[in-house]
C-alpha cells in the first residue's frame, strides 16, 4: 500500500504563501508521477500541478505563474510552493501517486484562503 504524508496545510491571508510537503517511500518516489490535487465540498476533485520522475512539470491555468511544484530526490517529497493565494484557493489538498492505472491518494490537508 503507497503510503503519502501530507504537510503544510493552514490558514493564510490573501496574497500570502504557504508550502505543502508530501512523503513517501523512495520505491514510489523514483517511478510514480507525483502530484497535487484540490477539492472543495460537492465538487470535484480537480488537478493543480503534476511532476514526473525527469521533472516535467504540469499546472492547471488557474495557478500558473502562483505555484511552483518540485520534488527532492534525496528526501522522496514533492513539494508545492503556492504564493498570491487567493480565497478561490480554499481546499482541501491532495497529493497524489500515479502509474499507470495505479492512482494513490493522502489523507488531504486543509488550505484556506482568508482575511
Amino acid at each position: 500500500q503507497v503510503q503519502l504524508v501530507e504537510s503544510g496545510g493552514g490558514l493564510v491571508q490573501p496574497g500570502g504563501s504557504l508550502r505543502l510537503s508530501c512523503a513517501t517511500s523512495r520505491s514510489i518516489f523514483a517511478v510514480y508521477t507525483m502530484g497535487w490535487y484540490r477539492q472543495v465540498p460537492g465538487k470535484q476533485r480537480d488537478l493543480v500541478a503534476t511532476i514526473t520522475t525527469l521533472g516535467r512539470t504540469n499546472y492547471a491555468d488557474s495557478v500558473k505563474g502562483r505555484f511552483t511544484i518540485s520534488r527532492d530526490n534525496a528526501k522522496n517529497t514533492v513539494y508545492l510552493q503556492m504564493s498570491g493565494l487567493k480565497p478561490e484557493d480554499t481546499a482541501v489538498y491532495y497529493c497524489n501517486a500515479k502509474l499507470s492505472f495505479d492512482n494513490n491518494w493522502g489523507q488531504g490537508t486543509q488550505v484556506t484562503v482568508s482575511s
